[in-house]
């Protein structure tokens, strides 16, 4: 049976989209427009035309829309031109807007490195073979959480308290925007298209904390990393929030690889990544991204995602509610 929607959550809904095509907008007017960008729209053939005409070898780099907050992405311009000069490579940069597009990318092998989200590495990693080379150390931890936040103002102490309400999901595949907040629901024996009276999905951890602080919904779960980073950075909308639920920690969001890459080439990527922290170029561009350094992955800090995501795939197949109950 199709859900009824109200007026207001109409309204909630296309202030959400405005707010996601302004911010497209102004990024596409910053310093990041003086990338060459590739159309996968294209022909595969044509990828060999496209990019830099230098004659030196290119490095594809992609980097989801929603990775990091738009204030860092200078960084991220940084790091990515870091690595190609010590490649001696040309970079091309692509962008896109969710998870499941830049994994589609690197299982057709389109793309050589990655920024992804913990989600989307654990179900790629495992079905299409990416590899990680390195997870990000932030204050001192290779984990993130997924943090539960409602207005400053509002009366919500818990995520029982949302109940009924409006709730923003970030992207359908992030780790700490919807597998988290779903697995806590199922833990409670409910599924969020029963519990909340709409859902939202805002495509990045940005518009969520804005939407929240705009009290265009009740509700979300953010990633706990750039919650903390605009707490530091750029409190305007972050401090109109409050956190209310914070999850068990998780591999922070990883560097993957295609499987395809040249052995040699990712050899070398390893050593840059991992040892750019001792310098002092290298460690400035980390600190505008709040990373330490990067350090190599473990699977044991991911398996719990893997956990998670496992028994909500048994209870979508069973056609279940979530419940634990016999």
């Amino acid at each position: 049976m199709k859900r009824a929607f109200s007026p207001q959550s109409i309204y909630r809904n296309f202030l959400l989209l405005i707010a996601g095509v302004l911010l497209v907008f102004l990024a596409a007017c910053s310093r990041d427009a003086d990338y060459k960008q590739v159309d996968f729209s294209k022909k595969t053939e044509a990828l060999r035309t496209e990019g830099v005409n230098s004659g030196r070898q290119t490095l594809r780099v992609a980097v989801a829309a929603m990775i990091s907050p738009k204030e860092t992405f200078i960084y991220y311009r940084e790091l990515i031109d870091y690595i190609g000069v010590k490649l001696d490579r040309d970079v091309v940069l692509v962008q896109r807007k969710t998870y499941g597009e830049v994994n589609d990318l690197l299982s057709r092998k389109h793309i050589d490195l990655a920024f992804i989200c913990t989600g989307p590495y654990v179900t790629g990693n495992e079905k299409f073979g990416f590899e990680a080379i390195a997870t990000p150390v932030i204050r001192g931890q290779p984990v993130y959480q997924s943090y539960l936040i409602v207005h400053r103002d509002s009366p919500f102490q818990t995520l029982e308290d949302l109940k009924g309400r409006d709730f923003a999901f970030t992207d359908p595949d992030s780790n700490t925007g919807a597998t988290v907040p779903r697995y806590w629901l199922k833990q409670m024996g409910a599924k969020p298209e029963s519990f909340f009276r709409t859902i939202t999905y805002t495509y990045s951890h940005d518009n969520a904390i804005m939407a929240v602080a705009k009290k265009l919904v009740d509700g979300a779960a953010v990633d706990g990393h750039l919650w903390e980073y605009y707490q530091l950075r750029n409190t305007f909308y972050s401090d109109k929030t409050r956190v209310i639920k914070k999850s068990e920690p998780f591999g922070s969001p990883p560097l993957v690889v295609s499987n395809a890459l040249d052995p040699g080439l990712k050899s070398a990527l390893v050593h840059i990544v991992l040892t750019m922290h001792e310098d002092p170029e290298g460690l400035r561009i980390l600190s505008g991204l709040m990373i330490d350094r990067f350090e190599t992955p473990r699977a044991a800090w991911y398996a719990p995602v893997k956990t998670m995501m496992d028994r909500l795939s048994q209870d979508d197949a069973k056609g279940g509610d979530g419940s634990n109950k016999p």
